[in-house]
């Protein structure tokens, strides 16, 4: 399928077209990119705007990657929204270029991961979860960022550990990118702001808010106590909410990622968790000092 435009938005369906437009862009512009799976949200678009305020032209990317998904039940599911996504997009300037493309044409030899060594940073709280999540990520972000070369690529701070692994990607392939990570958008009751939340009812949407409320208070507990008392604590916490099950709490290196053994003046530690909400996974996490 060629290029096509809605109204003043141009969506890009090929590497051909992708490199041709990009092309005729001219040297010194600067470009920004916002890889996303679409079924945008304002956290989605507060990554947009980022972008566009820093750079001449932005790409945003949608595309459902199947390889970052270990449960298939989970890909089916995914919510697909395309034109919808284009419309918002489309509402925040004209200076944004989509390029959405299939599934052959990111993966022209098959669909498979890359192998990588991320240092460990892919073994803990998702990376123990969800078995070759984070070679899948790796693999479509090193095509992404190859096939449009940009300047800054912006990446939201809710996939906390994804992030680091992404620094971690160009930094061991030298790729000439600066990683942005921006702040995470919530909704009213706290909730992070995830494409996964459409599928919560209004019911255990609101109750779901109990997530970020948790995090709060391990924050305010981690000056004064030990983080196993307060991952402890957290666990009892959700027998309160049956309709939630925690999968984890992790309080863990910010840099490296690995679980706090002894707090030390130097380090930054953050909070993770993951929690099913009925049959919808949830993350979240919050920087404590």
């Amino acid at each position: 399928m060629l290029a096509f435009s809605v109204k003043s938005m141009l969506v890009l369906k090929t590497e051909k077209e992708l490199k041709s437009h990009l092309s005729s862009l001219g040297d010194g512009k600067s470009l920004g990119l916002v890889p996303t799976m679409g079924a945008l949200h304002h956290g989605h678009t507060s990554l947009v705007q980022r972008a566009i305020s820093e750079n001449d032209t932005t790409i945003v990317s949608i595309f459902i990657n199947p390889t970052q998904f270990n449960n298939q039940e989970d890909l089916k599911k995914y919510p697909q929204s395309i034109t919808k996504d284009i419309h918002i997009l489309e509402k925040l300037s004209g200076k944004v270029i989509v390029f959405a493309p299939s599934v052959e044409e990111m993966y022209p030899q098959g669909v498979t991961s890359t192998a990588y060594r991320f240092d460990g940073l892919d073994k803990v709280m998702e990376g123990a979860f969800r078995e070759g999540h984070f070679d899948g990520v790796g693999t479509v972000v090193e095509t992404l960022l190859r096939l449009v070369n940009p300047h800054k690529a912006y990446f939201g701070e809710k996939d906390f550990q994804q992030l680091q692994i992404v620094k971690r990607l160009v930094q061991i392939k030298d790729i000439p990118v600066d990683i942005i990570g921006c702040p995470i958008v919530r909704e009213p009751n706290g909730l992070a702001m995830s494409s996964r939340n459409e599928r919560l009812s209004p019911a255990l949407r609101k109750e779901a808010g109990i997530i970020y409320k948790t995090l709060e208070t391990a924050k305010r507990k981690f000056g004064t106590e030990s983080a196993k008392s307060i991952m402890d604590w957290a666990k009892n916490k959700f027998k309160g909410h049956p309709n939630l099950e925690l999968e984890y709490i992790v309080i863990a290196d910010e840099k490296t990622l690995m679980p706090l053994k002894g707090k030390k003046d130097n380090k930054k530690y953050r909070a993770f968790m993951a929690v099913y909400a009925g049959t919808v996974r949830l993350i979240d996490n919050i920087a404590l000092n």
